[in-house]
This record gives structure tokens, sequence and C-alpha cells, in this order.
């Protein structure tokens, strides 16, 4: 059959040839086309520059397809290695400024126990501590790892995200390193781990391997650093404290860093509260849970004597820094050469032997038995550390007294009242601007004005002074000025002033109010020899360390940079430094005189006499020394009444003393430096105080004159000297002062305190005036702040 014919009307074309009637360039009309599909607009603008969702589609296939390929080729190329050298971790190696050897911080303290070995609720206590979800979960938690970066990232703190069996990987493998190379191997190796090996393997790894303070590694060697005993026979609270050292082991050692009590304590609350969350642990167990208080360190003999605080003293600075973390520096193989200067180091610790410790004698005097020392030194040019003394032996004290953080620094913060009123331009509350010869009413317990807490502090001895000048008021550490003062300028702004001279703003107890100026904060001897170096170079401050060098198999370990900045203008710090080389002059600090070089220093007593503080310096050497009291049994803080056969320690006493003796051999063979001052236009010039004075404002009577300080100032006028009270004599004023110990202790001179001619003054006429007092005696520190009004420090 053939085909069908073509429908009518129908003719064939050439393709070529255009339809009839339609010109071969003519547009095609708008609309559907034969298929029935509306045509594709092109992209023009910036519409051409954005992504279709193809491409989109596209770009997330080929990321896909990268990563599975490199967590594939990682998984096939990274595989589980040998242990690292840290499981049998070396020793570091401390040295001393010169290069010549201090200290080895001992052999790595590590013995391997069975998991089996280690009680049910210890472990339970460690993964409530570190991974709750241990056991249910997968070897690595990416969205922790992520969670904890974003939030390192955001300064929400550093975070880690790793489970236990990363951090085991990163005990037992690898290191401490902060790497992204370390961080992909421990990534994968961790994934191959948690395939090939139970939970329970992992765990008993972990405990073995964790770094947990006093240079125990793994839960056994923890047990006996901790609390004497292996780790099966470990109580559940005991092991809740063990477990809580993992998450800052030096910071939680509440024996070595009593600061941190509390911190510790609310972690250990927190490792029991999980464990009764996750029905580890009952209610009632948890209620009856009591903080199990370790033991005593017990220091490698190689740490003995200074050594040991001069260790943990740079170990501290290292972390504190980021320099090295503490897990990464228990690794050892490092090589640190610290600022300690071996002479000067010798020298310091000479000098505590031969003023205070071979006096001790506490088989016959009992308060002898509290007695502790810390002092600190401070090149102020460089903000080196050259010297350093922590306590009579490492291996018998092991707190730090150069750098704890618990003692009341008590008159020593005066200066930096009169540093921030210098440098702030203050004015009195009647409106005369403050300067050394600024008037102020001295008298006991007058009640501070312009300050909504009520204060009014006693003076040392209960004495009035009537109207006295700042200069004068230094001199002799008389409580009424400062508190008054204190507010004078704001106490945000004083302590401003002291953040910025090197007081970190964190130090305990460091509050506002009109107690403030009397010291009741708690920083460090360290801390104060900082902030006193801060003014010795003329108010310029440079961070302090401990650290020179450092090196491992030859590679040098950066150092943070310590950019020097200017913290107080060079007048408001040169006019401070001039009133306390007045305090040695002719105030509380004479003793200092015996070191044979111009310097300048402030006395301090804490409250209830628990401390006694020294803080001077030369043009060229800064240092602080401290006196403490504590029970060597209870470690509780304890008054030194009685201490040394002394009614009380004075900072002008022992702490004086040991400073000129340490200063003298310090600086040895150098040539004496003037103080180079540069004071303000204003600083000493009289200005009578105004008639008549207000009842409560500064000073009430006619003025008293102070004494400038040797070449810090030309000689004044002649002003006339008011007639006084009894008891209020201007030669116990001036003179009286030399004798300090004779001031403190009811006039008995203990030796070595008749420099500048102190017996002429207020050990003879003071007595007979003020019952056995001299008028310069009770100006030093002692006394109780505020009297019945507050809880200030007791000292001035």
């Amino acid at each position: 059959m053939s085909d069908p014919s073509p429908p009518p009307a129908w003719s064939p074309r050439d393709p070529d040839t255009p339809a009839t009637g339609t010109p071969a360039n003519a547009k095609k009309p708008k609309g559907p086309d034969r298929a029935g599909k509306k045509p594709q607009r092109k992209r023009t603008g910036l519409r051409r520059l954005i992504p279709t969702w193809r491409m989109f589609l596209g770009a997330f296939l080929l990321f896909a397809l990268l990563v599975i390929g490199a967590l594939t080729a990682g998984y096939l190329l990274v595989d589980i290695p040998p242990a690292n050298a840290a499981a049998t971790a070396q020793s570091n190696v401390y040295l001393y400024a010169d290069g010549s050897p201090l200290a080895r911080d001992g052999e790595v303290n590590r013995q391997n126990v069975a998991l089996s070995e280690v009680p049910r609720t210890v472990q339970r206590a460690v993964l409530a501590a570190e991974d709750r979800d241990f056991h249910s979960e997968r070897a690595v938690d990416p969205a922790a790892m992520l969670r904890a970066a974003w939030n390192t990232a955001t300064g929400k703190g550093v975070q880690s995200g790793s489970t236990i069996t990363q951090q085991y990987v990163k005990n037992y493998y690898l290191g401490q390193e902060q790497t992204i190379t370390r961080k992909a191997k421990e990534f994968f190796i961790a994934i191959k781990l948690g395939r090939e090996k139970s939970k329970d393997y992992i765990l008993e790894g972990y405990l073995n391997t964790s770094y947990f303070g006093r240079n125990a590694y793994g839960i056994q060697a923890a047990a006996q650093a901790y609390y004497g005993k292996d780790a099966n026979r470990l109580t559940t609270t005991e092991g809740a404290y063990l477990a809580t050292l993992l998450n800052s082991p030096s910071a939680f050692d509440v024996v070595t860093h009593p600061q941190s009590r509390d911190r510790a304590v609310a972690r250990w609350n927190y490792v029991l509260d999980g464990m009764v969350k996750k029905d580890w642990l009952s209610p009632a167990e948890r209620a009856g849970a009591r903080f199990p208080e370790p033991e005593k360190v017990r220091p490698a003999s190689g740490l003995s004597g200074q050594r040991g605080y001069l260790v943990e003293a740079v170990k501290d600075h290292l972390t504190a820094h980021g320099i090295l973390d503490e897990k990464t520096l228990a690794e050892g193989g490092y090589r640190i050469t610290t600022t300690i200067d071996k002479r000067r180091e010798t020298a310091l610790v000479n000098a505590v032997e031969e003023q205070l410790v071979s006096r001790l004698d506490p088989q016959t005097r009992g308060a002898d038995r509290l007695v502790r020392a810390g002092s600190a030194s401070i090149d102020p040019a460089t903000g080196e550390v050259v010297a350093l003394y922590g306590g009579i032996d490492y291996t018998r004290q092991y707190v730090n007294n150069a750098t704890r953080h618990d003692y009341q620094v008590a008159s020593t913060f005066k200066p930096f009242v009169f540093a921030s009123a210098a440098e702030n331009g203050s004015r009195t509350q009647d409106g005369r601007r403050i300067t050394p010869d600024t008037f102020y009413n001295g008298d006991n317990k007058r009640p501070v004005t312009g300050s909504r807490t009520p204060y009014a502090p006693e003076n040392e001895g209960q004495v009035s002074y009537g109207p006295i000048t700042v200069s004068t008021a230094t001199d002799l550490s008389v409580n009424a000025v400062f508190a008054q003062m204190v507010v004078d300028v704001g106490t945000l702004k004083v302590k401003d002033t002291a953040v910025a001279l090197g007081i970190p703003a964190d130090t305990p107890n460091f509050d506002l109010g009109p107690a403030m100026a009397l010291g009741t904060l708690q920083a460090s001897v360290l801390d104060m020899t900082q902030a006193y170096a801060t003014l010795a170079d003329h108010g310029r401050y440079t961070p302090y360390t401990l650290v020179k060098k450092i090196t491992k198999r030859g590679d040098s370990i950066p150092l943070p940079p310590r950019q020097p900045r200017q913290a107080i203008s060079r007048e408001a710090a040169d006019t401070t430094t001039s009133m306390l080389v007045s305090v040695v002059d002719n105030g509380t600090g004479t003793a200092a005189l015996a070191a044979g070089r111009p310097a300048a220093g402030k006395t301090g007593t804490g409250e209830l006499d628990r401390s006694a503080w020294f803080a001077a310096y030369t043009p060229d050497l800064v240092t602080v020394v401290a006196i403490m009291g504590q029970d060597p049994d209870t470690g509780t803080l304890e008054s030194l009444y009685g201490a040394l056969g002394q009614n009380r320690i004075s900072g002008g006493g022992y702490p004086a003393r040991i400073w000129a003796a340490y200063t003298r051999d310090a600086l040895e063979g150098s040539e004496p430096a003037e103080f180079d001052l540069e004071l303000q236009p204003d600083a000493y010039r009289p200005v009578p105080p105004p008639q008549p004075f207000p009842p409560t404002g500064p000073a009430s009577e006619p003025p008293r004159t102070g004494r400038p300080p040797n070449g810090t100032r030309p000689p004044a006028p002649d002003r006339p000297t008011p007639s006084l009270p009894d008891g209020q004599d201007q030669g116990g004023q001036t003179d009286g002062g030399q004798d300090q110990d004779g001031q403190d202790n009811g006039g008995q001179n203990q030796g070595g305190q008749d420099n500048g001619g102190p017996t002429n003054g207020g050990q003879t006429e003071g007595g007979e005036t003020q019952g056995g007092q001299t008028n310069g005696g009770p100006t030093d520190e002692g006394g109780t702040d505020g009297g019945g009004t507050s809880s200030g420090p007791a000292d001035q």
C-alpha cells in the first residue's frame, strides 16, 4: 500500500527557504514556542554575578567530595604511632642568668595501674569532670570542637572540645603543642583508636597519662602525691578532687596556691554535682561529702633551699603569660635561663639568714614558729627579677612567700595614693591642691569627709597630730591623713593609678573605699616590687620577667614582648619618690640608711600585726621585704606578737634591716647613685591652710612644718613653729622617728637604729609625754585601721 496523501493545501518547501509570507529576518513572536516552553531570558546587569542554584549545588558537591577524600586519605595515611617521648618525660634544666646551673625539676613521677585498681567512683569522678558522655559518644566530637574554636575566637576563653579519647591520644601518642598538624593527627588517630580499642582501654590509658600537678603523672602517682595512698584506696571525695586538678593542676592545688582555694572547691563541687546528675552518686552521699584536704607537698630533694621557690615562680610565670602551658612544660626537655643573678640571690639569702633566721629560737619562744619571710628584687631599668626569697627551705615551707596573695600590704600602699593625687592634680575637700606641703588634719579617729562609707581610722598608738603636711604624714605614716586623701583623690582614680604602676587589677580584696588607702588589698611581694620599680624608673612601667631565654633541642621558644610604657608622669613619680626619701632620712624607715645608699621607701604593718613590710629602692635596685605570721601546722595566718622577743614586729625593724644588708651587698662595687628627680613645680611650695578651718575638714589648728628630704627641694623660708599640746613635741616628730624599734616597742632599742641621731628624740621626751611611747613611735605601723568603725587593716 502506498503512503497516504498529504493534507490539502500542503506543499513541500526547501528548508532554507523562509515560510510563505514570513521574512527571513523577522523576529519570532513572544509567547510559547511550538513545544509549549517559555524562552529563557538572558541574565543581564548584576544578576550575571549571582551564582545560580545549579552552581551552588555543584560547589557543595565538589566541597563534600573533597572533604570525604581528605578524611579518607587522612584515615588511611595516619597510623597509630608508638608512645611519644612524653610518656617517659625528661627533666627541665633551669639556669642562673649567667648560664650556671640552678636546678632540675626532677624525674617524672609515673606508675601505671590497671583500670580494675581504680575505684569505680573515682573513674566516674574523672568522667564527671572531663567527659560525662564518654561511654556513649564517639571518639571525636566535631560539634564540640567547632563550638570550642568559636568560643576561643570570640573571646569567651580558651576552651577544649576534645573528648577523653582525643586527650589520651595527645598525652600518649603526640604532644601538647598547639598546631594544626598536631590537631589533625589527633583527630585521625582518635578515630582509629576508637574503632580498634575498647572504652576501658582508652580510659585506663587516660588515667595513667594525665598530669595532676606535683610532678605526678597518672592516678597512682597523684594518689601518692596528694593523699599518701595507693589509687585503689581513694575515696569518692578524694577522687573528685584529683579529677578537679585535671583542669588546672597547679592553680587548683590548695596547699601551694591557697588563694585559689575557693575556685578549687567550686570545681570539686561541680564534679560531685555532675556525678549526681548522671546517677553515679546518691543525693544522700553528696550531701555528706566534705572537702578532702590534701597532704603537704613533698618536694624532691634537688629542689631544697631556694631552688624550689625559684623553679615554682618561673613555672608560674611561664604559664601565666602563655609562654608554655603547664602540660607542655611538664613534658620536659627545656633549658630555661632565668633572670636570677646568682651573686644577688646569695646576698638576699644571706641577709635574711643573718638579720632574721639566725635570731629565731622556736624552742624558747613559741611565736618564733610562726615567722615566715619573703622578698623580691627587681632591676627597674630592665624589669628583670634579679633575686627572690620564698622561705626558709622549699622542702620545709612549700608556700612561696614572695608570690602568695593572702597578706595585706598595709601602709606600703600609701605612696600610690599620693602618686594618684599628683598625677590627677587632685584637691582637698576645700579646694587646695594636694602637694607634699598640703596640710591635713592628723587627729586620731577623725571622721573622713566626702565619703558615703563612714570611716574614722585610728592612728598608731591613738596619737593625734593636729595639722600636719602630707610629707610629714608620710614620714610618720599617719592613717587619718591618707584615709581622707584617698577620698579627696577618688578611690577609683587611686585604684587605676595602682594598676598602672603594676598592681594586678584582680588582686584579692582590692576594694574601693577609704580603707583601701591603708593597704587592705592582698598583693604579693613580687607585685609590690613591680609597682615600686615603676616609681623608681620615673613612672615608666616595664613588665617584670623571670626568664631570659628558653630552648628545646636547640630551638628557641619565643618570649612575649615587654614594651615599657609611661604609667604616670615623671613629675608625679619623682615627687612621690622625694617624699619616700624623707621616710628613710627622717621617718619610719631610718634603718635602711645602713645600706649606705640614697634610698626611698615605705614601711607597713598588716592587720593584727600578721605581717610587716618594707618596700624601698635606690636609683638602680628595687626590693621589697615582708615578714609574715603563719601557723606551720594549720596554715592559718597568725599575729607576730612576741616573735623574736619583741612586743610586735614593725616594717621599719627587721624588714628594713634585711633590706639594708641585702642592698649593701648587692650593689657592692658600684658607685652610689643619687636620685635624679624632676618634681612638680609646686611640689614643696608652702600653702597656709585657710582660716578658719572647717570643723571636719583638713587641719583645724595652726600648721606644723615638715622636713624636706635631702636634695629634693630648696630650703623653705622660716616658718613659725606653733605651740602644741603635751605629747606632740616637735622634737618627737622629727627626731624621735629615727629610732624605729624604739617607736614600736615602748622605747626599747634593738640596736642598729642610731643612724641619723636617734638619741635626742622620742625615746626620751616622747616617753615622758606619751606614756612610754615616742612621738615618732606610734607613727610607723600597727594598730587597728579604723578602730571599731571599720574592718580595715591594722596598719599605718
